[in-house]
């Protein structure tokens, strides 16, 4: 029997018996997580082009991107359910995963978890020293992360703090720096924080990241909606139990934080007018009409707006995009 968020009809269903669980365990069948993933990373390169356009090496860059996403997004899984086996065992919603249902042992969800990191190593090793630099330095909150609903309230905003960490790395793989030696990346990077100096980390893409964490905070609190009575149960914290009946409110204000803290990165970066008017249809359009359509009483509301969380991060994407790729096309076209 498939979970409830996995897709219906997936390549998955293709597989082997024997390897099924391991894809359960990466959460293949829910291409929901490494998208939500990887959006930030586009993000992160559009904002770093914006003033210059796209340039070749940028598809390189968003292939590693694509491929680490994939890999470490399954090998986080695979870690979250190694910790939290033993919960997961005693929650309506996960019990049938890999590791609480028996389908794998122990031992080789550790192997399974090794494998997936080295296809996050062949990713990283596609990217400029300064990018690298900058991913590897998620590893520690990464590996955090599952123990956070155990110690606070606020999970949501951990994983804010790491699954938005692409929008950092994109900004760093498309510096005009990006060409820097180890020592030197490393040296520009630590001297350039905060405030992005030459060298550093840009304001815009510092903007660009605090509204990806909102942005991740709003809908991963839509998505815990669906756990609130099991998660009392077993002790399990979120910000959907948190929040209580002003979920809605408080899952408003940061998605209106993500909108301005995005709005303030296009205005930084150059492109005000271009970023602010797709992003003010994005809140009125996209937006509002899934909150709309959520019922906390009703789980499967709750998935299928945390799911649309795709849409709206494709759209803020092709807001930042916009300019880079009129800078890169305006030149063919004798503008």
């Amino acid at each position: 029997m498939k979970p409830a968020d996995a897709l219906k009809q997936h390549w998955t269903d293709g597989l082997p018996r024997a390897w099924k669980p391991y894809a359960q365990l990466s959460r293949f069948d829910r291409p929901i997580g490494w998208q939500l993933l990887l959006l930030p990373c586009f993000m992160g390169i559009a904002v770093a082009r914006t003033g210059y356009g796209f340039y070749w090496e940028d598809l390189q860059f968003a292939a590693a991107f694509a491929l680490g996403a994939i890999a470490m997004r399954g090998a986080g899984c695979t870690y979250n359910d190694i910790l939290d086996r033993d919960i997961d065992a005693k929650v309506e919603r996960t019990r049938l995963r890999p590791l609480p249902s028996g389908a794998v042992t122990l031992k080789q969800a550790w192997v399974w978890l090794l494998a997936q990191c080295g296809v996050g190593l062949i990713a990283l090793l596609m990217l400029p020293p300064l990018a690298q630099i900058v991913c590897v330095l998620a590893l520690p909150p990464v590996a955090m992360y599952p123990l956070m609903k155990r110690i606070t309230w606020w999970p949501q905003a951990w994983l804010g703090f790491v699954f938005s960490w692409g929008a950092l790395a994109g900004g760093a793989a498309s510096a005009p720096w990006n060409s820097a030696s180890y020592a030197e990346a490393a040296t520009s990077l630590f001297e350039g924080v905060p405030l992005g100096g030459p060298g550093g980390i840009p304001v815009e893409t510092i903007a660009l990241y605090a509204g990806c964490v909102a942005w991740v905070i709003a809908y991963d609190t839509i998505y815990a909606l669906q756990d609130r009575e099991d998660d009392a149960l077993v002790g399990v914290r979120s910000t959907a139990r948190l929040f209580g009946d002003k979920w809605r409110i408080w899952t408003s204000v940061f998605y209106v934080a993500a909108l301005s803290l995005w709005a303030a990165a296009g205005a930084i970066a150059g492109a005000g007018f271009w970023v602010a008017a797709p992003l003010s249809l994005i809140g009125a359009l996209l937006i509002w009409p899934m909150f709309a359509g959520i019922d906390d009483k009703r789980p499967e509301t709750a998935l299928t707006g945390f799911k649309f969380n795709a849409v709206i991060g494709a759209a803020v994407l092709l807001a930042f995009a916009i300019e880079p790729i009129w800078r890169t096309i305006r030149p063919a076209l004798g503008v």
